[in-house]
């Protein structure tokens, strides 16, 4: 196995952390982001600062696997690890890392890969990245989880009832809990840093001197100079829209005391990666929202099967109502037809409706 010598930064954790600003000051203060990189949208115009093949990479194997990027439940651990198990998303990694290691435009700079997604495959990028020479350090953005949270979906729940609001910001604050702790999981024991977003708009040399001294990066400028640098045309205080607090999101007690806790525990690793009472408690408060969790899995037993029920039953029903109207369109058909057209057969009639049902069913 060769010796690491290209450092690779991984910007990983929640979305709408700041993750996009950190990887675009480190591209602005010299370290290399693999291209194509996503383009510029409405939704954040400054840029994404992440490679298009990375981004479909993870979204492709968590699709298959029906696992969201703040997914809440437990078990999508042991999902994606099985998936793992098969080889497939490391042969596609280390065919794509070994390509970016080698190209010429590198000439063995510093490497920085974003990607909100990147927690879920830790496994397959620390194996890869030590395989084929690659330095692996780890970088998250940390942002309040009420900001998170709040940020896109309340304009969005403002109108709807109550019970759908809780809903829905209990399933992201618990999506957020669970994501912020597998992230700090992932880069435990390696070269890692934490930053928050806040301190980054705040005063983007202060923060990132942390980060260049705890991950060994070098940087285009020297970090205690106040010479205009091209990362202060990039970030700004404006950037930071939704400064919402826990007031502003519905949510039960006690999950709201956990991300609370889980925010401040994080918050002590930005001075600390590897501090050894704050992992400890991060274990405790892991070990007790996965027991939370099959707790309210079994509450909702009921319910979960109802839904189930009725929802195959509304499925069955409009399948025999496209069959219903399919026959009667066939139907149709042969009564309006030429006399001396030739008739349709039965087989011949079941075919066309197997394949009119197949079309109807691919168009929803």
């Amino acid at each position: 196995m060769p010796t690491p010598t290209t450092p690779l930064v991984l910007v990983s954790g929640s979305g709408r952390s700041g993750t996009s600003s950190l990887a675009g000051s480190l591209k602005r203060l010299g370290l290399h982001v693999p291209q194509p990189e996503v383009e510029a949208s409405e939704t954040n115009p400054r840029g994404f600062y992440e490679p298009k093949w990375v981004i479909d990479f993870h979204k492709r194997h968590l699709t298959e696997l029906a696992v969201f990027n703040i997914d809440s439940r437990p078990a999508a651990v042991d999902l994606v690890a099985a998936y793992v198990a098969s080889g497939k998303p490391t042969a596609e990694l280390r065919e794509w890392l070994s390509g970016q290691l080698t190209a010429p435009e590198l000439d063995a700079d510093q490497i920085v890969v974003k990607d909100p997604h990147a927690f879920w495959f830790a496994e397959v990028w620390e194996s890869v990245s030590a395989e084929l020479g690659a330095d692996l350090r780890w970088l998250t953005a940390l942002r309040h989880p009420a900001e998170v949270v709040g940020s896109r979906d309340i304009a969005y729940l403002s109108s709807q009832s109550d019970d759908l609001r809780l809903t829905k910001e209990t399933s992201n604050v618990a999506g957020w809990v669970h994501a912020a702790l597998l992230t700090e999981r992932a880069g435990r024991g390696r070269k890692r840093s934490f930053v928050r977003y806040t301190d980054l708009l705040g005063d983007w040399r202060a923060a990132l001197g942390p980060v260049q001294e705890q991950l060994e990066l070098d940087f285009n400028t020297d970090l205690t100079s106040r010479d205009h640098h091209a990362v202060d045309d990039f970030i700004e205080p404006s950037m930071r829209k939704s400064q919402l607090t826990w007031d502003d999101v519905r949510t039960p007690d006690w999950l709201r005391e956990v991300a609370e806790e889980v925010w401040q525990l994080l918050g002590v690793l930005t001075e600390k990666p590897q501090d050894a009472d704050t992992l400890a408690a991060l274990d405790r408060i892991h070990d007790d929202y996965r027991a939370r969790y099959a707790e309210a899995v079994a509450l909702t037993f009921d319910h979960t099967k109802a839904e189930s029920t009725l929802a195959a039953r509304e499925a069955r029903d409009a399948q025999r109502g496209t069959l219903q109207q399919l026959r009667r369109d066939l139907a149709d058909a042969r009564r309006s037809s030429p006399s001396d057209a030739p008739a349709v057969g039965g087989r011949e009639a079941a075919a066309i409706l197997r394949r009119a049902v197949v079309r109807r069913v691919t168009r929803r």
